[in-house]
């Protein structure tokens, strides 16, 4: 596995991997690697003849009282994962590397991104939607692949890949989970043992609230129940919200619906969200 911190390295390694008329799948991630990520690269081996990965600890996504300093930076441990995982390239650029002249341009993620947690973290997905976007720049990927867990991160960038028409297909792969299935996150190394017990409520509220929905329960009802679990559970709820699958906008019969929930557990911050399936 090459490991690239230079940009002019980055393209020529791409230029050989285009000369040779590969196919090249991108994984960017902030690092603190886990099997949830494990499988994003495996779907990119399965996409395409070159697999890039990215670790960078992104400033703009953060706000000033999150946690950016405190976020796991685990670069060797890491890098071993990967190349054990058939990943071909690792691009590691620094704050400098990514905004030679500061973050002065920005790619703003618009209606769709100040919903949900949009709302509750201001700026947060335009500063996705700008290292994203340069990321894309510096890789120049045919095919890029994000987890569904952060499914309106996912809704986010194939918004911004259409609407900037980019050439490159978005594709999401399946959230991971632990076997009580609790989703797997880099944020989950925050929680203490006792929080770690009690976090498994939020995808069984979600679970609850998505069977009753399913079979034609009353949605309005689902979500205040599920937002009770979690509060009983020892949860301060941000959000538990039925969406759009696409637009995240109100949900529309007929078309996928995504139940999502935002919610913090002693101190740590922890996203989940489903699919309703109609019976």
């Amino acid at each position: 596995m090459q490991t690239i911190r230079r940009l002019e390295e980055l393209r020529e390694a791409i230029s050989g991997f285009r000369a040779a008329g590969e196919r090249v799948a991108f994984v960017p991630t902030m690092g603190a690697l886990h099997a949830g990520h494990i499988a994003l690269v495996e779907e990119a081996k399965l996409a395409a003849d070159r697999v890039v990965v990215s670790i960078f600890v992104n400033p703009t996504q953060f706000g000033p009282s999150e946690d950016f300093g405190k976020y796991p930076r685990k670069e060797l441990a890491d890098s071993r994962l990967l190349a054990g995982a058939g990943v071909d390239l690792l691009w590691l650029p620094s704050v400098e590397e990514m905004y030679p002249g500061g973050p002065e341009i920005d790619v703003r993620a618009s209606e769709i991104g100040n919903v949900l947690d949009g709302a509750h973290r201001p700026g947060h997905f335009d500063g996705v939607t700008t290292v994203v976007a340069r990321l894309f720049g510096q890789v120049r990927p045919d095919v890029a692949l994000f987890g569904e867990k952060d499914w309106q991160q996912l809704a986010v960038i194939r918004r911004m890949a259409a609407d900037l028409k980019l050439g490159i297909a978005i594709q999401g792969v399946p959230t991971q989970r632990e076997d009580d299935g609790l989703a797997l996150s880099s944020r989950n190394a925050y929680l203490l043992p006792e929080d770690r017990a009690k976090a498994v409520a939020l995808p069984r509220a979600l679970g609850a609230a998505e069977r009753t929905i399913a079979t034609g329960g009353d949605p309005a009802a689902a979500l205040a129940q599920a937002i009770d679990t979690l509060s009983a559970a020892g949860f301060d709820v941000d959000y538990v919200e039925l969406r759009d699958a696409a637009t995240l906008g109100s949900p529309i019969e007929g078309q996928p619906m995504r139940l999502l929930a935002a919610a913090r557990i002693g101190g740590t911050r922890l996203i989940d969200n489903i699919a309703v399936s109609y019976e």
